[in-house]
């Protein structure tokens, strides 16, 4: 019974893996209608783990239930963008302070590696998928130093709806080598382990990414 347990919950993380990374990149379009039957035969899985990933998904604001349209993918919206930027401000100013404070003699090397590759991916013509391949090592880098659980589980929360947004609407909008850059700073505060740069950084990451959401209004 444990290993079948221990299996349907693999399954299941991997169906939410899969989910989520396809609405993410908008494979799965806002507003489309979702069924459980259609996507366990795309993806090959139960539809008892599918579930399961459904879920999770709904928790995140991914995905919707309404009564009489079953599971639809949430529209995008820059007003709730805007919102959720309110929360996501206080808790990365956090977090970045306390990934400051705590980050071990190995992480802060992580973390320099890291600035130096965001950087170097925007030298000459920019490398997009190294960016971004950088941004996910940041954001995994930072919840691991914080070392706090509680914060790393309400940051899980936002970060879908705002990848979703930023692959919708950065190509349009999106000033790339200035995110990197910021990004960037953060990340030498936090090697420097000084805390309030550390916080000060994150808030003009966090203006910029306010300032994008508002222009994408016009689009």
């Amino acid at each position: 019974m444990a290993d079948e347990e221990k299996g349907a919950g693999s399954l299941s993380d991997q169906a939410y893996a899969r989910l989520f990374d396809m609405i993410v990149a908008l494979e799965l379009p806002p507003g489309g209608a979702l069924s459980e039957q259609e996507l366990s035969r795309r993806l090959d899985i139960g539809r008892t783990p599918i579930r399961e990933a459904l879920r999770h998904l709904i928790r995140e604001g991914l995905v919707v239930s309404y009564p009489n349209r079953g599971l639809v993918i949430s529209e995008i919206s820059q007003q709730s963008q805007l919102r959720l930027l309110e929360v996501r401000r206080e808790l990365d100013r956090l977090m970045m302070r306390l990934a400051a404070e705590r980050a071990s003699a190995v992480e802060r090397q992580q973390f320099a590696d890291i600035a130096a590759a965001m950087r170097a991916s925007m030298a000459g013509e920019p490398d997009y998928a190294e960016f971004m391949r950088q941004d996910e090592r940041f954001n995994r880098l930072v919840v691991q130093a914080s070392r706090n659980e509680f914060a790393a589980k309400a940051a899980g929360l936002m970060m879908g709806m705002w990848a979703r947004f930023w692959n919708r609407y950065y190509r349009e909008v999106g000033d790339v080598p200035l995110v990197a850059k910021l990004h960037a700073e953060i990340a030498d505060a936090i090697v420097a382990r000084d805390a309030a740069e550390a916080a000060k950084a994150s808030d003009r990451l966090i203006d910029y990414i306010a300032d994008f959401t508002r222009r994408t209004l016009d689009h």
